[in-house]
């Protein structure tokens, strides 16, 4: 489904028209896939538009262009002033946000040092990323074939462009063996994430998600849960995981600014629990819609408005 056009996106400082926004083929980003970015949303709420985690997110863009060695030519808050104003420029209520910073068109080398840092903040129109009907009804995933690579060889901790080829290979797998998304193992064969989403288990009343040093992205969504999780009530534990310990789980959901808070009702064909939405997830899930659309007290300073 190809992208909804909107009218502008920022680039470089200046709004240019969406069709204007072009780089060059020999761009360093086009052959090592050296860039960094960042997935975030806009909801519309009673009391207007709201961008969820706008600073945590713009902060890890700043993170991950730092591991890279990526100096971003605009400050922590240019770069959040300019996400509202793509946002009030297309007069978008409710959107899906990709800022990405990237290696532009200078050399080719594999060293990019001499490449230009460019910066480009895009907005669109959005729904569900899993489907409409997964957020209640959950979705049918497999364990891929693909490993996270081992520690020291990619860093996880930024969220980069490249490291996504991984992602893709995961994706495309569960896709055209008919599942929805792939649940991707470490080396050491324990539980890691999705292709882009973060994977927590319930069994017993006791939610468990796999610590960071697992192969994952530490996702915002991922935060975000354990901490409703933890207001609720609840308790979570991070700690590694084995494959097996998800087909007996009575609940499995991934966390994503993409995917949001989405039930797992399969899981290489085993059922998960009763099939459908578990009570503990759909409470969590309750939570999470209450808090990003302005529904409750944002107790913990989530929403900036546009």
């Amino acid at each position: 489904m190809p992208l909804p056009k909107c009218d502008k996106i920022w680039f470089n400082g200046e709004l240019v028209d969406w069709d204007d926004a072009k780089i060059h083929v020999l761009s360093h980003v086009v052959h090592y896939g050296s860039s960094v970015f960042e997935g975030i949303r806009c909801y519309k709420t009673a009391k207007g538009s709201a961008v969820f985690r706008l600073d945590e997110h713009v902060s890890r863009l700043f993170d991950s262009a730092k591991i890279y060695r990526m100096e971003i030519p605009f400050s922590h808050e240019e770069i959040s002033t300019a996400i509202l104003e793509t946002i009030r420029s297309n007069k978008l209520e409710a959107c899906y946000i990709r800022p990405v910073v990237f290696r532009g068109y200078e050399t080719l080398g594999v060293d990019p040092l001499d490449c230009p840092v460019d910066v480009v903040i895009a907005v669109w129109e959005w729904g569900e990323y899993l489907g409409e009907a997964a957020l209640k009804n959950g979705v049918s995933v497999c364990t891929s074939s693909w490993n996270r690579p081992a520690p020291n060889t990619m860093p996880f901790l930024a969220k980069a462009g490249g490291n996504y080829l991984n992602s893709q290979l995961v994706r495309m797998e569960a896709n055209i063996n008919g599942y929805d998304e792939g649940i991707v193992l470490g080396t050491d064969g324990l539980v890691s994430e999705g292709s882009g989403e973060n994977i927590f288990a319930i069994k017993n009343g006791s939610i468990v998600t796999p610590e960071s040093h697992y192969g994952i992205l530490p996702g915002i969504t991922r935060h975000t849960a354990i901490t409703l999780i933890r207001d609720l009530g609840m308790h979570v534990e991070q700690r590694g995981i084995p494959r097996e310990f998800l087909y007996v789980a009575d609940e499995v959901f991934f966390t994503g600014t993409a995917a949001e808070i989405t039930p797992i009702r399969a899981i290489d064909q085993v059922q998960i629990g009763s099939g459908e939405r578990g009570p503990i997830t759909g409470q969590i899930q309750d939570a999470f819609f209450k808090v990003i659309h302005a529904e409750v007290e944002d107790r913990h300073g989530w929403l900036t408005f546009v």
